[in-house]
């Protein structure tokens, strides 16, 4: 079998070029696929923050993504300003982005967890009906500017199957999973996006 080497290099520059681009906001992709997008805190307590990505269907805000985010206690000094934005009520991808901090993710889970709507609060901000298995996705969010870096949150996301259906979930980040989590680790993450910790 012959190799291309002109082909072999295009694959590589393009892998590259992949590796090298920024990593996706949730805020944009939502905005991108449904044309509009927002946040709303629903509760902020004891360094947990829960709060809806939502996009617009006439006057209806429609949840998204569901996240719980789980500050680090100890954050450095050089994240106080964007962190201050972020307990505000601002988007913590966008807010760190827009102070030019990159944005890593280490993913620690990509699976499902079974929501049966009518029960609870997040169905209801997704304005689901049915019992359904919704994305999620664990990770622990760091930020680096120049050589700074700094550990930020773990973060527990659910969701809404019009947007990511776990499958695409795990196109999107099983490549990334950096560490194995235990039953008991994931029992507690489940707890922590239901909001039954």
């Amino acid at each position: 079998m012959r190799f291309n080497l002109v082909a072999l290099i295009v694959i590589a520059a393009v892998l590259n070029a992949c590796a090298l681009q920024p990593e996706a906001l949730n805020s944009e992709l939502i905005e991108q696929r449904f044309g509009s997008y927002g946040i709303d805190v629903l509760e902020y307590e004891d360094g947990v923050r829960r709060s809806s990505l939502y996009s617009l269907e006439g006057d209806r805000k429609v949840c998204r993504t569901y996240a719980v985010v789980l500050f680090d206690k100890q954050l450095a000094p050089g994240v106080n300003a964007a962190h201050a934005e972020v307990l505000a009520g601002q988007s913590i991808g966008a807010t760190f982005k827009a102070s030019d901090w990159e944005i890593r993710k280490s993913t620690l889970y990509v699976g499902t967890l079974f929501l049966s709507p009518a029960d609870h609060p997040v169905g209801q901000l997704m304005q689901l009906d049915e019992p359904v298995e919704l994305a999620m996705h664990a990770y622990r969010l760091n930020v680096k500017q120049k050589s700074q870096s700094v550990n930020y949150a773990t973060i527990v996301e659910l969701h809404h199957p019009d947007y990511l259906s776990p499958d695409q979930l795990k196109v999107l980040y099983v490549k990334d999973v950096q560490s194995r989590i235990s039953d008991t680790e994931l029992d507690q993450l489940q707890s922590l996006a239901l909001g039954t910790d």
